[in-house]
């Protein structure tokens, strides 16, 4: 059978992205074309790969088989044409980073525009997921992530701040209706405006001080999805609805501007900044490698 390497390709891109439209934003494509693509390599092969409906994409059994082998496959190559970059004068390519919604908005932007300023041939692509993910699975370089949710088989590098701070901050308003909780257990009497992972897990409030660690499940009126919606009960908490938990350098300009003002700050939880993580049995892409130096700077 011949090889159809474009409609490959357009398999490939299809399940990673989850989507024709996703997938040809990605690729530079449209969406009609990668259709027509996949719809050949179906009659080529004489199976469906994809199950489509109106609002999802998903692989069958045998486009699962089949994408479980190409993968790698196509990871090869893409180390194979990666070589000629040795070549060059300077990097160039595509760099495709997955990183939580904190580390887009509060990591990255120092860091990419000197980056790209000194790189012009390089291109990045920023995907923003929570959860953590497989990046070769996802079509990713690297990722970045905090130690508690890294693999042990990846190479991981330090990138931005490191160290960071869970900030508690109320509005003046809020604080001279309700009064100021001098324990984190007297949160427990509070409206709290909490957080939720996509996956559906509310994490607990932790705060500590001279080694004791004090874990809180407050309850309030608001619950928002853990990075999409947090600007929203940020401006609850300014308009004095309620109490809220976040990274400092989230509340910072808030806090400076005295909109919102600190609560129970002796008993904020220090912890270790995010890393940059990537598998470390493969050829490093030549984009991938200079951003790893550079960020080392």
């Amino acid at each position: 059978m011949d090889m159809d390497l474009p409609g490959l390709s357009a398999f490939v891109a299809v399940v990673r992205a989850g989507g024709f439209r996703d997938g040809a934003r990605t690729n530079g494509v449209s969406a009609s074309s990668l259709s027509l693509a996949i719809r050949r390599l179906e009659k080529k092969l004489g199976v469906r790969l994809l199950n489509r409906t109106t609002r999802s994409v998903a692989p069958t059994e045998a486009g699962t088989r089949l994408f479980e082998r190409l993968v790698p496959a196509f990871n090869e190559m893409e180390t194979a044409l990666d070589v000629v970059n040795a070549f060059r004068d300077r990097p160039a390519g595509v760099l495709k980073l997955n990183v939580p919604a904190t580390v887009a908005r509060l990591v990255l932007p120092p860091i990419v525009t000197p980056f790209l300023k000194a790189y012009p041939d390089i291109r990045l692509e920023v995907i923003v997921e929570d959860g953590f993910v497989d990046v070769l699975a996802a079509g990713c370089d690297a990722g970045v992530r905090y130690d508690e949710r890294l693999e042990q088989d990846m190479i991981a590098v330090p990138i931005g701040p490191r160290v960071q701070r869970f900030a508690t901050a109320a509005s003046p308003a809020y604080l001279a209706e309700h009064g100021r909780p001098a324990h984190p257990g007297d949160l427990l009497a509070h409206a709290c405006l909490r957080g939720r992972f996509a996956s559906g897990t509310m994490p607990t409030w932790e705060f500590e001080r001279d080694g004791a660690v004090v874990r809180v499940d407050p309850v309030g009126p608001l619950t928002v999805r853990l990075g999409a919606a947090i600007d929203l009960a940020i401006s609850a908490a300014v308009g004095g609805l309620g109490i809220i938990h976040l990274f400092e350098e989230w509340l910072r300009p808030h806090l400076d501007g005295g909109a919102l003002e600190p609560v129970l700050e002796p008993w904020w939880q220090s912890f270790s900044g995010p890393f940059l993580y990537y598998p470390g049995r493969r050829h490093l892409p030549a984009p991938l490698r200079a951003f790893v130096d550079f960020i080392k700077t």
